[in-house]
């Protein structure tokens, strides 16, 4: 048996797929055109899932936001259609009952920035959604401070009339290189020191965010007479707890506290990140498996087009293989021939398949950039993994696509493949 290192047995491949070069070149094409789908198709995959992640940045995946609607069911002589408000004693209580709570924020909001002005500086007058929060915020929603500091528990404490603006709210009462720090705004006739600006990581809410003044949530009720009242929960549970686990325990503790019956669903409401986020989850793996089961057709077609063109060569050099058959080459070496032409022909196109495929994703990731504060497709690109996976289905491919007919060629006797004219 020629050894692969041998230059004629080279030699012998190049000749025969450049005997019919139009023939090869549509063969080749089908096999790079089946890689260079299936790398496109995943690196898109991969850029939307990416894009839709970035929206879910600026929070904890494992967090849920609550609050309280109208009660539904007449309980314990109380009517339908009442109507109540979280309390602050309703933190201590679930933080008291409820280990696997890693961050629970109570928070408070005043008017917003769709609404009428409630924000006063100078001359500017402009409305601004106002917030009440505790420093544990940060924890579930991501702020990332642009200078100054966020409110701190001493705020809380001492109910300091501070604040913390978004980067919206800075371009607007704020001139272009004005610093606005230890300046005051007027908020409904009060006037709050800024002790820092911040611009958001989620594009789910950026707008929202950027218009956000955050003040002391003890500040923020004494000041506009929420008393011990509260609008919402923000809470997140500690790593690997799913925070539904949180939910059957808090769901039933507030119903207890403010006279719920236990079977009114719609008297507490809440929406649950981590269960939107697993949807998601599970639709781009979804995704992911249509994508393998399409492109692998595709490639899986372009294999059996290197498959039959093997089998009209071996059928045109019929009398070739007979003539070395007769002269001793074993069966062996016959096999071993035309699978590697198959390999060859299958390789090569898929590699160049696989190039293109990722240089045409680096352009597209680099003409887009960050695509964007609102962006929905991001860095499309594919794992290494997964190039190496697709070489190896090449080679496998190539392989199986030579099998048949090179099985094809040593059945042939070598009496009646001599008198092949």
């Amino acid at each position: 048996m020629n050894s692969w290192m041998d230059a004629d047995r080279w030699n012998e491949i190049w000749h025969v797929l450049m005997r019919n070069k139009t023939r090869t070149f549509l063969t080749a094409f089908g096999v790079f055109w089946g890689i260079f789908m299936l790398v496109i198709m995943l690196g898109s995959g991969n850029g939307l899932e990416n894009g839709v992640k970035k929206g879910f940045a600026g929070h904890a995946t494992n967090s849920v936001f609550m609050w309280a609607e109208e009660t539904t069911i007449p309980y314990k002589g109380l009517p339908r259609g009442r109507h109540y408000n979280f309390k602050n004693e309703d933190v201590k209580a679930a933080l008291a009952a409820i280990p696997e709570i890693k961050a629970l924020a109570p928070r408070c909001q005043l008017g917003g920035w769709r609404g009428g002005n409630n924000v006063v500086r100078g001359t500017v007058t402009a409305a601004f959604t106002i917030t009440g929060d505790l420093p544990v915020i940060q924890e579930i929603q991501s702020v990332t401070l642009t200078s100054g500091r966020f409110i701190n528990n001493f705020d809380i404490h001492e109910k300091r009339k501070v604040c913390v603006i978004g980067s919206r709210v800075r371009e607007v009462l704020f001139k272009k290189n004005e610093d606005p720090l230890n300046e005051y705004i007027r908020i409904q006739g009060v006037y709050f020191k800024v002790i820092g600006t911040f611009k958001t990581t989620s594009s789910n809410d950026r707008e929202e965010s950027m218009n956000t003044i955050y003040l002391p949530f003890s500040t923020f009720q004494q000041v506009f007479n929420w008393g011990d009242n509260l609008g919402w929960f923000a809470i997140t549970s500690k790593d690997d707890v799913p925070i539904s686990k949180v939910l059957e325990k808090l769901v039933p503790l507030l119903q207890e506290r403010h006279k719920i019956a236990p079977a009114d669903k719609a008297a507490i409401g809440y929406f649950n990140l981590e269960e939107e986020f697993q949807k998601f989850q599970g639709l781009f793996t979804g995704i992911r498996t249509l994508i393998w089961i399409v492109g692998t057709g595709t490639l899986l077609a372009g294999v059996i087009g290197v498959s039959n063109i093997m089998l009209i060569v071996v059928r045109e050099r019929t009398k070739e293989i007979g003539i070395r058959r007769a002269l001793g080459a074993p069966p062996s070496n016959i096999i071993t021939q035309i699978m590697a032409e198959a390999v060859i022909l299958t390789l090569t196109a898929g590699y160049f398949g696989l190039v293109t495929g990722v240089l045409l994703l680096e352009t597209i990731s680099k003409s887009i950039g960050e695509g964007g504060e609102e962006a929905m497709f991001l860095h499309p690109e594919i794992d290494i993994k997964v190039a190496i996976y697709a070489l190896l289905i090449l080679i496998v491919s190539g392989l199986l696509a030579g099998l048949i007919p090179a099985r094809r060629a040593i059945a042939v006797p070598t009496v009646e493949a001599l008198r092949t004219e």
